[in-house]
């Protein structure tokens, strides 16, 4: 190891090193901060045992006492340092344990949270144990990896049933997806219900992530039931927006009295094009488009009159399933102008549900329900920073409009 901290003659002969190899610059920086993380620490726990016996090094005192017994060497990783080699005294008693350096632990606390983030974000178990000794200093298996994320789990359940009293919530996007899970030695699939809240200062947040069947009416009523155990005031709410999941209108009207219901228009779109001939989905889609972008509710009405003229005998199922929910996917005309074009569809909880798929792909199956909300927990928190700078109601028109031209 070559110092730097010395006289200038040594500064000098260093950087002549330098000079011939530039690039290890910084490696020998690294040694000399080894160095001084091995000193340091070794010298504080010295001095922690010094504190314990209550007394210096050959100081002598009365009655019974304990003394000072050697040391042990031990390697141990600290972050931005490697992997150190201290030396850790010992009392003769025995009973002497450093709070610095715990007995059996192997690896400063910040490299078990960096490892946790890098899971998080991305990464699989075993991606993160691939890449720990380049990237943190040392060797994590997939399975420490796995321990020192679910001391995140308390924080994430504590973000996810959290009080709802203080927020007026205006509008309620919904929607469910899948999830192969480990249940029971069994790879299942399994719903997670998703439901994001506008507050009045349009400002969109997490109100709900559950497990649970997103088919079953009585499981949208729990989930429901359980905002206002939490704090919501079901009167505040104004809108619930949905696509067609079975019971989920009827169960959302009846614990929500006051508020109405938009159906997504890109799901019924959907639904109306799959009951047309190939060769008329393109001409069937602009005439959903002139209907659902109608500059405003009377001239949608006329517009969808037209399109049940055109084609009740033509394609009648695909007018039966528009007009079955036709209200509904105009309901967005009773709210202000600017708003409109994100209360049309689902896409924003759409958008949600493409990001957990991201995050979820490196891991095929999830370990089980309490992995999912921890994984699924941080993608929320990381978007609910960003749509801070967002506000609900500034939602592009061309790109809702490109949904109508994927659909041909």
């Amino acid at each position: 190891m070559i110092s730097v901290t010395g006289k200038s003659l040594e500064v000098k002969e260093v950087f002549k090193e330098i000079m011939i190899s530039p690039e290890k610059m910084f490696e020998m920086l690294d040694v000399n901060m080894k160095d001084v993380v091995e000193k340091t620490l070794s010298e504080l726990l010295k001095v922690e045992l010094t504190s314990y016996l209550g007394r210096e090094k050959y100081q002598r005192t009365k009655g019974e006492v304990n003394y000072r017994n050697g040391s042990y060497r031990r390697g141990y990783a600290v972050k931005g340092a490697g992997i150190v080699d201290l030396e850790i005294p010992r009392d003769r008693d025995g009973d002497f344990k450093s709070n610095l350096i715990r007995r059996y632990e192997r690896r400063d606390s910040r490299i078990d949270q960096d490892a946790a983030l890098l899971f998080l974000s991305g990464l699989s178990t075993r991606g993160v144990h691939l890449i720990s000794k380049r990237l943190l200093g040392t060797k994590i298996s997939a399975g420490e990896v796995s321990n020192v994320s679910k001391e995140l789990l308390v924080g994430i359940d504590a973000w996810r049933l959290k009080p709802l009293n203080d927020l007026k919530i205006k509008y309620m996007l919904m929607d469910g997806v899948n999830f192969h899970m480990r249940v029971k030695r069994k790879v299942e699939k399994i719903p997670v219900l998703v439901v994001i809240g506008v507050t009045e200062t349009n400002r969109k947040m997490f109100l709900g992530l559950q497990v649970g069947d997103k088919d079953s009416a009585s499981t949208w009523r729990e989930v429901f039931k359980d905002f206002k155990v939490r704090g919501l005031d079901p009167n505040y709410v104004q809108l619930g927006i949905m696509d067609g999941l079975p019971g989920l209108m009827t169960v959302f009207k009846e614990e929500f009295i006051n508020a109405k219901v938009q159906r997504c228009q890109v799901h019924v779109s959907r639904n109306v094009i799959c009951k047309v001939p190939c060769a008329a989905k393109g001409e069937v889609v602009d005439s959903l488009r002139n209907i659902f972008y109608a500059p405003s509710k009377k001239s949608a009405m006329v517009k969808y009159n037209e399109f049940v003229t055109k084609y009740n005998n033509l394609y009648p199922s695909a007018v039966k399933c528009l007009s079955n929910v036709i209200d509904e996917c105009l309901t967005f005309y009773s709210f202000s102008e600017e708003e409109w074009n994100s209360l049309r569809t689902t896409n924003g909880i759409e958008r949600v549900n493409k990001e957990f798929k991201r995050r979820t792909k490196p891991m095929e199956v999830m370990a089980g329900e309490a992995s999912t909300y921890r994984i699924l927990g941080f993608v929320c928190l990381k978007m609910e920073s960003t749509w801070k700078t967002f506000p609900y109601r500034k939602a592009n028109p061309d790109k809702a409009l490109e949904v109508f031209t994927q659909l041909c």
